[in-house]
């Protein structure tokens, strides 16, 4: 069964922490801001000494960050875990993860932190939620998609909650643009598109995370997803949701092969791939004609330009939860139920 963490109530602490990449000087600021927008909504914030550096594409040594990160799931005064956001080499602490010991505690985050909640999702059945970013979060107000991850944060087992795709998204990353009301600038119309249509509905069990770094698990004990299901599930179908965040096309198709060729989509019911800041073509070959042949591969249904990843804003997809995602017209609709 899927282990859900007791929910994050006002007054709580929040623990931030990098076991990937930390923060540049220079952008230190983005973190003060959030620690103040979540203290301003009545919770406290711990932060951790691994975000406030950065070196050789992580945040420490891989030996500093699994422990800090391991303190934090350990300390009974902190109820949930944020990292500042991703980065690069993640994986590196995965060995030395003490997963026994791990209790449940709600783990938010996306990119490369992805990598670390598919691992725990898998490796423990402890579900994890695939969302914002905790620089996103410096804004006096939060636009109706990233907000969601609050409910799920404060939900109990048993719950269910309904998200709505967004109007508009941003095209391009605005690190230094002021809010207005929102963190982000939404330019342009939103559309979830389908692989050979224009409708789709898929129900299952979430998994998946940044494509460009979940992929390496594959092979791993911390990518083997035959026995997550067959431990956890109950042999349910999974409803995997990918996102590219600098994959040029055929590299993106190698990934999504090997994944099939590994078994990942054995028993599915759907994949979702998020917008992407990168897909570029490879000659006339694009992201869109490996998506068909990926689903000629799996006969599954695909759909893509989800608001998922590295073009926000994103929904909170919970690893674990069961989920089921209606897409019709460029509009979808996603309903999360924290299942056991």
């Amino acid at each position: 069964m899927i282990r859900y963490p007791l929910p994050l109530q006002t007054g709580q602490t929040i623990g931030v922490t990098a076991p990937s990449s930390g923060v540049e000087p220079e952008l230190h600021e983005l973190i003060n801001q959030a620690k103040k927008q979540l203290e301003r909504r009545g919770y406290n914030v711990r932060i951790g000494d691994t975000v406030w550096t950065q070196q050789k594409a992580a945040s420490a040594p891989k030996e500093v960050r699994a422990k800090e990160l391991m303190a934090m799931f350990k300390d009974p005064a902190i109820q949930a875990i944020i990292p500042p956001w991703g980065g690069e080499i993640l994986s590196e602490v995965l060995p030395l993860i003490d997963w026994d010991a791990i209790e449940p505690k709600w783990m938010l985050g996306y990119s490369d932190t992805s990598t670390f909640l598919f691992a725990l999702t898998i490796m423990t059945g402890i579900a994890t939620a695939h969302g914002t970013n905790l620089v996103d979060l410096r804004s006096d107000e939060w636009d109706p998609v990233t907000s969601k991850f609050i409910d799920f944060l404060r939900a109990s087992e048993g719950m269910g909650f309904e998200q709505e795709s967004s109007a508009n998204y941003q095209s391009k990353w605005q690190h230094d643009a002021k809010p207005d009301p929102y963190v982000f600038h939404f330019d342009t119309i939103t559309e979830w598109k389908v692989i050979g249509g224009r409708s789709a509905e898929m129900t299952g069990r979430f998994l998946g995370g940044c494509l460009d770094t979940i992929r390496h698990l594959a092979g791993t004990p911390y990518g083997d997803v035959r026995s997550f299901q067959q431990q956890f599930l109950n042999g349910e179908p999974i409803l995997w949701y990918l996102e590219n965040c600098e994959l040029n096309a055929t590299d993106f198709h190698r990934s999504v092969v090997q994944l099939f060729y590994a078994g990942w989509f054995d028993n599915a019911s759907g994949i979702i791939f998020g917008r992407s800041p990168a897909g570029q073509m490879t000659e006339d070959f694009t992201v869109i004609d490996s998506m068909e042949r990926l689903k000629e591969l799996t006969g599954l249904p695909i759909v893509y330009d989800a608001d998922i990843g590295h073009v926000p804003p994103q929904i909170t997809l919970i690893n674990g939860a069961e989920g089921t995602v209606k897409v019709e017209n460029g509009k979808a609709t996603v309903f999360t139920l924290l299942k056991p």
